[in-house]
C-alpha cells in the first residue's frame, strides 16, 4: 500500500436539499443553518490542532466551499479549490429526490444504508471511476492535508487511505459535518 500523508477530511454540513433527501451530486445547494451549526463544530474540533504545514483544499462545489470558509476561517488564510474532491456524479439522477426513486423501485429502503443506488444512476459516475480519481488524488498529496468534500467521496478518500479501498465505502462511516483523522492507515473520528 502506498503511505498517504496526514489527512483531515471534512464532510460539508447539511444542505437544504439534503434536508429534503435531494441527490446532489455535482449540483449544488447551500447550508441551510444546521449545516452552518454543523461547520462551526468542525471549526471548534480543528481549533485544537496545530495545521501548521498542512495543505487546505476544498471541493469546488458551493457547499464545500462554504463549511470550509466556516471550519477554518480562524485557522487558515487561504483554501485552495481541487475539482477531484467533488462528490460522484449522479447522471440522471441528480437533483432528483430520494423517495421518488424509491417510490419508482430504484432504491431500496429495505436496504437501509445501502450505497448501491450510488454505483445504479443511469450516466453516473459509478464507484469505479470514483476510486480511480481519488486514488489519483492521494497519490497527488506530498505534504499533510485538509480535504473538505462530500459524502461519498469523502468515504473513497478514506477507504483508499486507510488500505481498505472501493469495497469498504459502506462502512467507513459518515455524517453530515463530521471530521476524520486518517494517518498510517487509521481512521478516527473527531467529535
Amino acid at each position: 500500500m502506498i503511505p498517504h500523508p496526514e489527512l483531515y477530511v471534512l464532510r460539508h454540513g447539511e444542505t437544504e436539499w439534503n434536508a429534503q433527501g435531494r441527490l446532489q451530486g455535482k449540483f449544488n445547494s447551500p447550508l441551510n443553518a444546521r449545516g452552518r451549526q454543523q461547520a462551526a463544530r468542525q471549526a471548534e474540533i480543528l481549533a485544537g490542532i496545530d495545521l501548521t504545514g498542512f495543505n487546505i483544499l476544498s471541493s469546488p462545489q458551493g457547499r464545500a466551499v462554504e463549511t470550509a470558509a466556516i471550519a477554518l476561517a480562524r485557522q487558515v488564510d487561504e483554501v485552495h479549490t481541487d475539482s477531484r474532491l467533488h462528490e460522484i456524479g449522479m447522471g440522471d439522477w441528480a437533483g432528483r429526490l430520494k423517495s421518488d426513486l424509491e417510490a419508482q423501485g430504484f432504491i431500496d429502503a429495505r436496504a437501509g444504508e445501502s450505497l448501491d443506488f450510488y454505483e445504479d444512476a443511469p450516466q453516473g459516475e459509478g464507484f469505479a471511476a470514483l476510486e480511480t480519481r481519488c486514488a489519483l488524488f492521494l497519490a497527488s498529496l506530498t505534504v499533510p492535508s485538509v480535504l473538505v468534500t462530500h459524502g461519498i467521496t469523502s468515504r473513497m478518500i478514506r477507504a483508499i487511505a486507510t488500505g481498505k479501498g472501493r469495497a469498504a465505502i459502506a462502512n467507513m462511516g459518515g455524517g453530515q459535518g463530521v471530521i476524520y483523522h486518517v494517518f498510517n492507515s487509521v481512521q478516527k473520528r473527531l467529535d
